[in-house]
Order: structure tokens, then C-alpha cells, then sequence
């Protein structure tokens, strides 16, 4: 009896539906990403290039999972009698085929839509406010992600142990939402991809950087590429200004700066000036900061409202930690083992991670709190849950219940108050079991 209920299934399970999540990510876009490259598989195959791209993403939210056990009980693969399991190897020819490019364009497509989802909700007089920040992530040891990505150069001499990417993201702060992103090899500095990404920053918004990104091409390509975009960026220590308006002394006043001539050489659309509102700010410790802004309205945006935004902007580094920390499980290195999948890989883990932000935000809206409210890591791991037991049950008929019920327990799983950190962050060494392989730069 079992035997013939085996055979019953095998021959009449229904190929993946994955629609089942086309309320946020339709097939639509799915089928436009493939096209692009021409990744569409006219041969009648286990794999299709639109199940891969679902597959990249289900790796990431199935990290603790080999391939092989995501494909198995996500149900991916089309249904076939004669060979019921799809091998490694065939698993990793469709993602050859499939390639980067589709996940790249996939994911910028539906940040920007999704971000554009009730942003009316989350403005800050009229402002959405964004912020944007680097990271690195490691990948495999080989020759050629070696080559290709290279690895952090210490004063020593030594080199990094593992091969790492280099990335700049633009992130929604109120919903965590990646807007968008560049990665590339770890020698290019961060100032180039956020040179790509400043174009894309939209209309009536206020981007908040670290004091890294402190540059006139930067700043004066975002205020003058479109319409109502500010910025808010700390001064560095030897950031020189000429006052033009207000006390020096004083709490709010205006600076003129001087655009350096390496820097006109390189863009030649810089002026020889450029002026920002400098406001000086006092932390809990009692330590001054000097903020510049583009926000030159003094009885709109006063000083304290510029400070509460550019507080929030450690909301991308917890960003961070939910990307790196909870999705990847705090992994020493990527999935992939070459670069192709290691940009397929980083583009998948990105349209997952927004996936989660995005049902987070649609539940926080149901009960009028803010998305950074939930508990990321219990929604994560809810919606592993809720996922798995769609695949397996394959209710389709019961999937608009399980979404309400998936957002009743979203919001409340609020997180609790806790109290700001009063001491220095340290962290004690972690044991060593075997001596440490040092790299060395050629001589």
C-alpha cells in the first residue's frame, strides 16, 4: 500500500507553484529577469532558469541547508518519476546558466517598486529618510576569487586569509529596505560605488553617510541631480570652512568649502565652492559633532530634528547584522565557490532579505507601529516555517489565511526596550586551537 501511494504521488504531484509569493514578487518580473540574458530554457528541464532564481533565494533563507536538501524540501525542481532527486552537479550547471545578471536586475527592479510602497507612511516632514553605508564579505580561498575580488593589505605585510567583496548600500531607514547596491573587488574604494548609486537616490528624500563619504562630487551630485535631495554627513577633524552666515560660535551656522583641484580634475562639473549648513551637536557622553546638511531651511528643519535623523542612521548597520549575522548565520565565507555565484549568491540574499523587510513593514502597518519595531530574528525564522509548510502541504487554497496569520504573529513578536549602551563595545579574543597561517604580498 505504501509502495502504490508513492508511485500516486510521484505521478500526479503538481509542478512547483512558487506564485504563492507573487503578492510581493510576481512571475512577471521573474520572467523579465530571465529574459535578459536570454537565460530561458527552450529544452524541457528539471531546473528551468525561473526555479533557479527562486532557488537563490530560498539559499538564503535556508542557510544552515545544502543545496540539495533546499531543493528537495522547497520542492523546486519540476516533478519527474524516472529520476526523482536532481544531483549537485546538475543543480550547479543551472546556476552556470542562469548567471548573475538576472538576479541583478530582479533585485534593483522590485527594491526600487517595493520601496516605493507607502513611503508616505514613513516620511520625515516631507523627507524619506536613507541612509547609506559599506561592508565586505568573505568568499572561498581559490586562485580565482582570489584574483578577482583580492583581500585586505595589512601594514605588516600580511595578507587577509580569505578573498574579500567590497559593497555600498542605500538603505530605507524606517523599514530597512535595501534601495539599492554595488559590490566589486575589495580594492575599489568605497567613494566609486557610491558613485554609482547616487543617481538612483529618489526625488524628496535625506541620505545620511558616515563621515567617510565626506566629498563635494559626491554631495553636490546628489543635491543637483534631482529635486529635494539632502544630505546629512558628520564634519571630519580637519574639514576647513570659511563661515558665510551666522556666529562660528554658535549651534547652527553656514560654511563655504573650498572643492580641491585633484577633485575638479577628476569632474570637471565642480565648482571651485560649495556650501553646506553646519550644526553642532552633543552626544550623551558630552562630545561635539559638527553635521553638515543640505538643509538650509532653518524654521522647518531645526537643529534638533537634523540630529534625531542622523541618530537614526545606525539603523544600516543593524542591518547588517540581520543580513550577515542572521540570514548567513554568521559564516566565515559565501556559499559560492566561484565569482559568477558569488554575485548571483549576494544579489539572491538581497531580494530574500527585502522579502522579510517587506512582510515586516506590511504587518507593522496592520497595527500602526514602526517595522523596526519586530523582532527580525523570530520573523525569520516564521516565515522559514511558513514557507516550508506551504511547500510541503502545497495548500494553495489556504495560502491567503496563512499570510494573516503570518502578520498576527508578526507584530507580536515586538521587540522589548532596552537601554542604550553606557560603556565601550569589547569583545574578548576567541581561543586559538592551531596555530594561524599568516599570507604574505609577494616579494
Amino acid at each position: 500500500m505504501l509502495d502504490d501511494t508513492l508511485h500516486f504521488l510521484a505521478n500526479h504531484l503538481e509542478a512547483p507553484d512558487w506564485r504563492r509569493l507573487g503578492e510581493h514578487l510576481p512571475v512577471e518580473w521573474i520572467e523579465q529577469a530571465v529574459q535578459r540574458n536570454d537565460a530561458t530554457s527552450i529544452r524541457h528541464r528539471r531546473l528551468p532558469a525561473e526555479q533557479v532564481v527562486w532557488l537563490m533565494v530560498a539559499l538564503a533563507l535556508y542557510r544552515h541547508k545544502s543545496i540539495s536538501e533546499v531543493l528537495d524540501d522547497m520542492g523546486l525542481a519540476v516533478p519527474d518519476a524516472q529520476t526523482p532527486f536532481v544531483s549537485k552537479s546538475a543543480a550547479a550547471q543551472a546556476r552556470q546558466r542562469l548567471g548573475s545578471d538576472p538576479l541583478k536586475w530582479l533585485f534593483d527592479h522590485s527594491a526600487q517598486h517595493w520601496c516605493d510602497q507607502d513611503r508616505r507612511a514613513y516620511v520625515c516632514k516631507g523627507l524619506v529618510l536613507f541612509a547609506m553605508d559599506g561592508t565586505t564579505l568573505r568568499t572561498h580561498d581559490n586562485a580565482k576569487t582570489r584574483e578577482h575580488f583580492g583581500a585586505q593589505h595589512y601594514s605588516s605585510g600580511a595578507i587577509a586569509s580569505y578573498p574579500q567583496v567590497r559593497g555600498v548600500t542605500v538603505t530605507a531607514l524606517s523599514t530597512h529596505l535595501v534601495h539599492s547596491a554595488a559590490f566589486g573587488p575589495y580594492g575599489t574604494n568605497e567613494m566609486r560605488y557610491a558613485k554609482e548609486l547616487i543617481d538612483g537616490i529618489p526625488n524628496d528624500s535625506l541620505t545620511v553617510f558616515d563621515r567617510g563619504f565626506l566629498s563635494a562630487e559626491i554631495l553636490c551630485a546628489l543635491t543637483r541631480g534631482g529635486s529635494e535631495r539632502h544630505f546629512v554627513i558628520p564634519a571630519k577633524a580637519n574639514t576647513r570652512w570659511e563661515v558665510i552666515e551666522g556666529d562660528e560660535h554658535g549651534d547652527d551656522f553656514t560654511v563655504r568649502m573650498r572643492v580641491s583641484p585633484q577633485a575638479r580634475t577628476k569632474c570637471a562639473e565642480l565648482p571651485a565652492f560649495w556650501e553646506a549648513r553646519a550644526i553642532t551637536v552633543v552626544d550623551a557622553q558630552g562630545r561635539k559633532r559638527v553635521l553638515l546638511t543640505s538643509l538650509r531651511d532653518r524654521r522647518r528643519y531645526k537643529p534638533g530634528d537634523i540630529a534625531n535623523c542622523y541618530a537614526r542612521r545606525w539603523g544600516i548597520e543593524t542591518s547588517y547584522r540581520e543580513l550577515k549575522q542572521t540570514m548567513l548565520g554568521s559564516t566565515l565565507t559565501l556559499r559560492s565557490k566561484t565569482v559568477e555565484g558569488v554575485y548571483q549568491e549576494i544579489w539572491g540574499t538581497l531580494i530574500a532579505y527585502n522579502l522579510i523587510r517587506l512582510e515586516i513593514a506590511k504587518a507593522a502597518l496592520v497595527v500602526k507601529c514602526e517595522p523596526t519595531e519586530v523582532s527580525f530574528i523570530r520573523a525569520f525564522h516564521l516565515i522559514q516555517f511558513e514557507l516550508h509548510w506551504a511547500a510541503v502541504t502545497r495548500s494553495y487554497g489556504k495560502l491567503p489565511a496563512s499570510m494573516k496569520h503570518l502578520r498576527e504573529r508578526l507584530v507580536s513578536l515586538l521587540n522589548d526596550e532596552r537601554p542604550d549602551r553606557k560603556f565601550d563595545r569589547a569583545v574578548k579574543a576567541k581561543p586559538k586551537r592551531y596555530a594561524t597561517r599568516i599570507l604574505r604580498k609577494p616579494a
